[in-house]
């Protein structure tokens, strides 16, 4: 259901569930082991999630849900299963490293709240998103309207959940959803570029600067105080140090002999 590839400091993690990446029970715990896999490994900063098929992903495996139907206690079966996605989608949210959504084709339901559990999002102009689950008499479950309401602000999360309206790319990138709109040609190539771009920037930094956008919505002092702790740590590491003489050399600010 994965193809993993950890490289130059990006961990490339591509969902291949044909035909259309369909979020199913067996697709939580198979994401959870890549997320094991990924947790054993310190070479990668930066965790590159795209999609081997045409779509990113179409959302939850209805086929699965409708067979519960016929069980008993369909509700609480259903309700099982949000809880074991919606936690696989708050470990990567928690994440320390910088997680990037490539969304090359359509992200619905499931497949946006995925999305939606990452960093930072590049979507095709082509792409539709959107979490129509209101349409089939269902919510989206997964994060969506917690995560998006945050994101966007109350007025676009109802305006696409109550809605159940599907936008594209552009649109998308209008509403906040997602931060970078490139022509489906390209997105490949952009979103990898910026992987890698981002890999190449200091670990520690991207972790702490990471914890503290996040620390944004807890009271104020918190967040400040963090910074102070935080930003205070980071002269003690030897990538902030490197950087900081080389950038001084640069300027002509600091003649220091060459090691």
């Amino acid at each position: 259901m994965f193809e993993t590839l950890i490289q130059d400091g990006v961990a490339t993690v591509a969902l291949c569930r044909p035909p259309v990446n369909a979020l199913s029970e067996e697709w939580g715990a198979a994401f959870e082991q890549v997320l094991n896999g990924l947790a054993a490994d310190a070479s990668w900063s930066v965790l590159h999630l795209r999609s081997s098929q045409k779509v990113f992903a179409a959302g939850a495996d209805l086929a699965q849900i409708h067979a519960w139907t016929a069980q008993h206690a369909p509700a609480r079966r259903l309700s099982q299963y949000i809880a074991r996605l919606q936690a696989v989608f708050q470990r990567l949210e928690s994440l320390p490293q910088v997680v990037l959504a490539e969304i090359g084709g359509a992200a619905l339901g499931g497949g946006l709240e995925l999305a939606l559990a990452c960093d930072l999002r590049m979507a095709a102009a082509e792409a539709k998103l959107g979490l129509p689950e209101v349409g089939l008499g269902l919510i989206p479950g997964l994060g969506g309207t917690q995560r998006l309401t945050r994101l966007c602000g109350a007025g676009v999360a109802g305006r696409l959940i109550l809605g159940a309206e599907v936008v594209d790319g552009a649109t998308a990138r209008e509403l906040g959803l997602v931060q970078w709109c490139v022509p489906r040609s390209s997105i490949a190539d952009e979103a990898a570029s910026l992987a890698r771009r981002l890999a190449a920037l200091p670990a520690p930094a991207l972790r702490a600067a990471k914890e503290l956008i996040r620390a944004a919505s807890t009271p104020p002092a918190t967040g400040f105080a963090l910074e102070r702790e935080l930003g205070g740590q980071l002269l003690d590491t030897s990538e902030a140090r490197a950087l900081i003489v080389a950038f001084l050399r640069r300027s002509g600010k600091l003649e220091l002999p060459q090691p």
